[in-house]
């Protein structure tokens, strides 16, 4: 799975953006537990998750941060 572009991430609505950091949460969660567990096949998706994690939680601030300047 190839990591997005931070442009594609712009492009997503604050409700999809949201729903994304959800799944990736949870998804770390999965990949933690899997790696306690000793299930863990592909550990390369840690770095990709945090990641797009790290996007994600970038732009969403940025949105933030835009909302509250325009605001005041």
């Amino acid at each position: 799975m190839a990591r997005p572009d931070t442009s594609e991430v712009r492009k997503l609505t604050d409700a999809d953006i949201t729903e994304k950091i959800v799944g990736i949460r949870r998804e770390l969660f999965d990949l933690r537990f899997q790696q306690a567990t000793r299930q863990l096949a592909k550990t390369h998706r840690f770095k990709e998750a945090r990641i797009e994690l790290a996007q994600l939680l970038t732009v969403q601030k940025e949105r933030i941060r835009s909302k509250s300047s325009s605001s005041s």
